[in-house]
């Protein structure tokens, strides 16, 4: 079967890709095939068509990590879901395509209380920023938390989280924009870096000093942003979108005696693991928490959806409508 799917043929900027047929063979043993509604842009679809993510993607590929769908087909030796299911699934790549075919290990069915756009929408950036609110930093009630990179899809995920999870939220992002969007989900406190000396902004707005920062951006704001914590405070690198692995100061953890800890699903343990997921789930169907979906492109758009989030225009959650 032949379906149009975004492709990235050679490494490059989000301008290579572009949209052609593509063959999608049919579902072997424990496969699933999926028609897709909706498909999610996230920052390391743009870094795997760069080139430049932790794991290199042979070209030519379809990238795209996240996505929602309807089951159409059901490969051999397969259970777990019937034709007309509606799924949600992630994976390294593959997801900006009309059709895909997985391993149905790799998806997870959409509860009835949730739609497709906030399904597809909601697995990357929220679970990340799930579980390191959770097992990483280990966020309780009441504690003062810095989010950095703050409108973006793991920063404004954090900020909603946190928020639900009691804390007390500082955010930080480049935009009156991205501002106001944490703002509307909870966020008390609103720093523009891109305006105010961001380690003035934050020793003002915490005089005595912030218990967690989570950073999914890196470059200049780590530093400032880890001199903001308060004796014993705990920072959560989760990624560098701004291109910049920061160097920070070792004197500062021996002096403020602070933790810097770093993020990677595979470092939860599974009891957290499986405890994180379930209260995720129950936040998502009862409606607390829902991605904030800041633009919406067409399949043949794909290039414009990476550029705008490899550009960091992006507020919550880029979309690619296929329905």
């Amino acid at each position: 079967m032949n379906v149009r799917a975004a492709v990235c043929p050679r490494h490059g900027p989000p301008e290579v890709v572009r949209v052609e047929e593509r063959a999608v063979a049919a579902a072997g043993p424990g496969q699933i095939g999926v028609r897709v509604a909706v498909a999610a842009v996230n920052f390391p679809d743009v870094l795997l068509v760069a080139g430049s993510y932790q794991v290199s993607m042979p070209t030519p590929f379809v990238p795209g990590s996240e996505f929602g769908g309807i089951v159409d087909e059901i490969g051999p030796q397969t259970s777990g879901f019937a034709i007309g299911d509606r799924v949600t699934g992630t994976g390294m790549f593959g997801a900006f395509a009309e059709r895909v075919v997985v391993d149905a290990a790799s998806l997870a069915l959409i509860p009835q209380e949730v739609d497709l756009q906030a399904a597809a929408a909601f697995g990357v950036a929220h679970r990340t920023a799930y579980h390191t609110l959770r097992s990483a930093a280990r966020l309780s009630a009441g504690d003062e938390l810095v989010v950095l990179g703050a409108g973006g899809g793991v920063g404004l995920a954090a900020v909603q989280l946190g928020v639900a999870l009691g804390a007390h939220v500082t955010a930080v992002a480049s935009s009156p924009e991205k501002l106001e969007a944490a703002g509307h989900y909870g966020a008390a406190r609103l720093i523009n870096y891109t305006t105010d000396h961001l380690r003035s902004a934050l020793r003002s707005a915490l005089p005595d000093g912030a218990d967690i920062v989570i950073d999914p951006v890196g470059g200049d704001l780590s530093e400032p942003a880890l001199r903001s914590l308060g004796r014993g405070g705990r920072f959560v690198t989760v990624g560098f979108a701004s291109g910049t692995i920061p160097r920070i100061p070792l004197n500062l953890l021996l002096i403020k005696g602070v933790q810097v800890l770093g993020f990677q699903f595979q470092d939860v343990p599974p009891d957290e693991f499986t405890r994180n997921e379930q209260e995720l789930h129950e936040l998502l169907t009862t409606g607390r928490v829902k991605p904030h979906v800041g633009a919406i492109f067409s399949l043949d758009n794909t290039a414009a959806a990476l550029r705008h989030v490899a550009d960091g225009r992006a507020i919550g959650k880029v979309l690619i409508d296929l329905s």
